[in-house]
């Protein structure tokens, strides 16, 4: 696993507070452009973070209500989805008194929600004719459109795991200069 920069690992934690406070959401962390799958927390700042004991941690991974990445070497590293999971189970448990197995299906259908809700706007996105669509180097369809941003973003389907790539600003016509790409999805 790469080692990430300390700007963004700040980043990625005042976007983890900003969740954990109920201040933001997984969709407004997402249209930001950062990636809500990248793994950057360890056990105790996940468990800082979401207002947990790290044996909490633990015992939401072998339940399978949270189950975080892992290193090359085993540990474990949670992303801001997670970390949302974990104050949202916190909360649901805490303050609703709801066991675990109803957090894990609430959080289930929640997700499936935001998934929908995901779908259903690049649908209506397409409808409104921004989006334009070529073939990638290796034969799949691509579709490309033009941000309100003037960034460029690619999103590839296929393997079931959407590639996201995000470019700099126009150079001219036709030159546009890559700045990221991210791994999005399951």
């Amino acid at each position: 696993m790469a080692r990430i920069a300390q700007e963004v690992k700040r980043a990625y934690a005042a976007c983890a507070a900003a969740l954990v406070s109920n201040r933001a959401d997984l969709d407004a962390v997402d249209s930001l452009g950062l990636n809500v799958e990248l793994p950057v927390f360890a056990v105790g700042q996940a468990a800082e973070l979401a207002g947990v004991h790290p044996q909490t941690l633990r015992q939401y991974d072998r339940l399978g209500l949270v189950v975080p990445k892992r290193t090359e070497g085993g540990a474990r590293r949670y992303t801001l989805r997670d970390i949302d999971r974990l104050a949202q189970a916190q909360r649901l448990s805490q303050d609703e008194g709801i066991n675990l197995a109803g957090i894990t299906r609430i959080l289930s259908l929640q997700e499936e929600n935001r998934q929908l809700r995901r779908q259903n706007k690049h649908l209506r996105r397409r409808l409104e004719g921004d989006s334009v669509f070529e073939a990638g180097m290796d034969g799949e369809v691509v579709e490309v459109r033009q941000a309100k941003s003037r960034f460029y973003r690619i999103w590839r389907r296929g393997s079931g795991k959407p590639l996201q790539i995000t470019a700099g600003p126009e150079t001219d016509d036709t030159d546009i200069v890559p700045s990221e790409i991210v791994l999005i999805g399951d």
